[in-house]
């Protein structure tokens, strides 16, 4: 590992697996936000982009996953200046926004989770994933606008629906690359069904059902995630995650009449532009 921490430092530890904003269910740094803002916004996605994708490389081992994400940390937080370039990207960016490195070291934790954990026994497991995986990246935005931590609760609430909104979205490709399953084990148990369901051509009744457990949960999260424009002061971001929670709302619905094992389940430019509309009430 020595050898390879060498060879790591003298090039660069990240590795992109070429997918950008566009491929999200939400805007990233769109032009609603502040034209100054922006910059620091792509910068911090840069960086959990990559590191994402190294906790899901198909080929690197769990200790290669982990130690580039330790090197990504230690030039985040000025340990080192070699070895990721968007973690060097991302410090400089956050010494000008005076913003805490806290919620990209948070991401972090989520991803060296990734590297070792493939199963969550219940809902509870999962919640706390997201907290790390998914609620850092409001709680930067929020922070960067200089917004109060009062908007933290439903911030989190609609970062933690998105992300198991996309667990369901991509249930069957985590398990088939990646071995990987976000659906509570003991929730498969108690509809009679099990991991092995995912990998086939449709949804059967047990995990229907179970889906339908979990879209339940998540349009809670939404109800308190519908909350977040009337908290936020700057107006661009106000409209903004109204946009992102009519999204999340559309998403959710869509997963409640259809198969996600069948077919890909995504957002259409309807929904987008529908969400726009629907967001222009929080301009004022």
């Amino acid at each position: 590992m020595e050898e390879a921490g060498i060879y790591f430092m003298s090039v660069s530890v990240e590795s992109w697996s070429g997918k950008t904003k566009s491929d999200e269910n939400f805007p990233v740094g769109s032009i609603l936000i502040r034209s100054d803002l922006r910059p620091h916004i792509h910068a911090f996605y840069n960086f959990a982009r990559i590191a994402d994708d190294i906790a899901d490389h198909e080929t690197f081992e769990a200790n290669e996953k982990i130690f580039r994400l330790n090197v990504m940390e230690d030039v985040l937080i000025g340990r080192s200046d070699e070895g990721a370039p968007s973690a060097l990207e991302l410090r400089q960016s956050l010494a000008q926004s005076g913003v805490s490195p806290i919620h990209a070291q948070e991401l972090l934790i989520a991803f060296r989770q990734d590297a070792i954990k493939s199963r969550y026994d219940d809902y509870a497991e999962l919640a706390a994933y997201c907290r790390y995986s998914a609620a850092p990246v409001g709680r930067y935005v929020l922070d960067l606008h200089g917004e109060d931590q009062a908007s933290w609760t439903a911030s989190d609430a609609l970062c933690k629906s998105l992300q198991i909104l996309n667990h369901l979205q991509d249930c069957q490709k985590d398990l088939t690359l990646l071995d990987r399953c976000y659906l509570p084990l003991d929730r498969l148990a108690a509809h009679g069904t099990s991991i092995e369901a995912l990998r086939a051509s449709a949804l059967t009744p047990g995990l229907r059902a179970v889906l339908d457990e979990l879209l339940a949960i998540v349009r809670q999260l939404n109800q308190r995630a519908a909350m977040l424009p009337g908290h936020v002061k700057a107006r661009g971001l106000r409209v903004e995650c109204g946009v992102i929670v009519n999204l999340a709302e559309r998403l959710t619905e869509h997963l409640q009449v259809r198969d996600p094992l069948a077919q890909r389940v995504k957002l259409k430019t309807f929904d987008v532009v529908g969400s726009i509309f629907s967001s222009l009430r929080f301009i004022p």
